[in-house]
């Protein structure tokens, strides 16, 4: 089991900590700008709290930043992280980030929506990268023990990831908060929704979307779509975005 410090106190920090605790290892230290963040959290898993700016951190065997993106690159300017293990979770931001801080440095990414309100630890695969090989195998090895889901990606193969897990929850779960709203305003029941959201996801699992797609655009039903879009004249930014995504599926599809 290794002993981590955890640069961060966010979402991202926040469940890695609780998953790292679960498996085993050991928080020794929590380091934030955000020192009453850093101590809540320290708290919670049983560590010591810094700021960011302390002159120095914990011995650990790694030392995971999770901190925004914009904010990766100028860790280099911190001393206390020279000459450690480093490694980021960002799956946007390169491994390079890290070259200046130390000469084992690596990406930790998890690819999963995480956040700190919610009860449950989620399944979480791991995208992973090191400066070396020595560095990749014992990241791999380290997330074998938080995850069955682990693969190595390199910069372009995480941005990937990052990008398609954009369109699958970012803008699918958008998709639901517009249903929502609509349900709100025409006073009907979202939670009447909840069977088909959880077939759909289910469907996912099991079968490719592109063939497991449905509706009134696959099946070149102008009628129903006239009736959509005459009751969602009432809604104009609905109303552009059923367009929008119908003009995509028929575009996809090969409709018409």
């Amino acid at each position: 089991m290794h002993k981590i410090v955890l640069i961060g106190s966010g979402n991202a920090a926040t469940v890695l900590g609780r998953l790292m605790k679960k498996q085993g290892h050991e928080i020794v230290q929590v380091v934030s700008r955000n020192l009453e963040n850093a101590r809540i959290l320290a708290n919670e898993l049983g560590a010591y709290s810094e700021p960011l700016t302390a002159p120095s951190f914990a011995e650990a065997d790694i030392y995971i930043i999770s901190v925004l993106d914009q904010a990766i690159g100028s860790m280099e300017k911190y001393e206390a992280l020279r000459g450690k293990f480093v490694v980021h979770t960002a799956g946007s931001v390169s491994i390079n980030a890290l070259a200046n801080i130390s000469d084992r440095y690596g990406v930790l990414y998890p690819l999963q929506t995480l956040s700190k309100f919610v009860d449950h630890i989620p399944e979480i695969p791991f995208m992973v990268d090191g400066n070396n090989a020595d560095t990749i195998d014992t990241l791999i090895q380290f997330a074998r023990t938080l995850s069955s889901k682990v693969s190595y990606a390199n910069d372009n193969q995480r941005m990937g990831y990052h990008i398609a897990a954009v369109f699958a929850t970012n803008f699918s779960n958008h998709m639901f908060a517009l249903a929502e709203i609509y349900c709100q305003r025409e006073n009907i029941d979202f939670k009447m929704m909840h069977p088909l959201i959880e077939e759909i996801c289910t469907k996912v699992k099991l079968y490719s979307p592109y063939l497991t797609q449905t509706g009134p655009a696959m099946r070149d039903d102008s009628f129903t779509m006239g009736k959509h879009l005459e009751m969602l004249s009432r809604y104009p930014e609905l109303k552009y975005m059923y367009i929008k995504l119908t003009e995509n599926i028929i575009k996809i599809h090969g409709k018409r």
